[in-house]
């Protein structure tokens, strides 16, 4: 990924990938006007044809159009946690830097506990107490994946801390307040747009996992993980494309995120002689 990232033409292609993924999810279901839902006995199972590009299920229902239905969901559904695990993430670090001392140990302590738990444990623990719920499995992910988001603004607030305008602001008579708001919290923010972007493929695969292990979304709502549960038995009886087709989104999705992500990461993130100088 590290050497992806400087290639001008595999970020081209990644967000090219992406548009084309974005557009799938959103324009397919409604320009086909078929139902994801719709089931139709008769044609379950049927392989790939010009009638039915990816297939149908058990169901009879056409992959091409749930894929891209459950495909929407689970970015929507990524999209909102990753947003909302940054923002956790990014308003701990801060508050752990800008005020230092015991607030500072005892913020870092929490995180080192949070992360010591499995996160895809504790994410199950989460949405079995309430199974189907789609606030249930936006908080097993957003409240599971702030930790590495908070030490890397903690890190930026405390670098800014030692920096020369911010003394200036200081002497001017600045309140802490204001000097966290007006300076340390952009100092963070750039690293809470990475983590945004970086955050969405593991955010998707969660979902994907939740949902696989009959935890996450209902199984008649399509998402990749539902679409994924119903390929579990269906390749057993010879149904490859049931699989093939939800995995192939799934990963193309993730791989060509992460390698923007990676890329937006190097542009906002300085090499580190620059960091030291600054």
């Amino acid at each position: 990924m590290r050497n992806l990232r400087h290639r001008p033409h595999s970020l081209i292609g990644a967000i090219v990938v992406l548009t084309v993924i974005a557009v799938y999810a959103l324009a397919v279901p409604m320009l086909t006007g078929t139902n994801p839902g719709l089931t139709d006995f008769a044609a379950a199972y049927q392989p790939p044809s010009g009638s039915h590009w990816f297939g149908t299920d058990l169901a009879g229902r056409d992959l091409f159009v749930r894929t891209a239905a459950g495909l929407r969901v689970s970015l929507v559904i990524a999209a909102v946690c990753a947003v909302a695990s940054a923002a956790v993430g990014v308003a701990v670090g801060v508050t752990a830097g800008a005020l230092g001392g015991w607030i500072d140990r005892i913020v870092m302590r929490l995180v080192d506990g949070i992360n010591a738990l499995p996160h895809l444990l504790l994410g199950i623990v989460v949405v079995a107490l309430y199974p189907g719920n789609l606030v249930a499995i936006v908080a097993s992910i957003a409240l599971t994946h702030w930790t590495q988001v908070a030490r890397i603004a903690r890190a930026e607030v405390r670098a800014a801390r030692s920096a020369t305008y911010l003394e200036a602001a200081r002497l001017s008579g600045a309140t802490r307040t204001r000097i966290a708001i007006t300076h340390l919290v952009p100092a963070a923010a750039g690293q809470g747009i990475v983590a945004v972007i970086l955050l969405l493929p593991h955010a998707i695969w969660h979902e994907s996992t939740l949902s696989f292990l009959g935890l996450g979304l209902p199984p008649d709502q399509a998402s990749v993980g539902t679409l994924l549960q119903d390929a579990r038995a269906a390749v057993l009886t010879g149904a490859w494309w049931t699989l093939l087709f939800p995995a192939a989104a799934l990963i193309v999705t993730t791989l060509a995120v992460a390698v923007v992500g990676a890329a937006v990461d190097h542009r906002i993130t300085p090499p580190l002689p620059e960091r030291a100088i600054r």
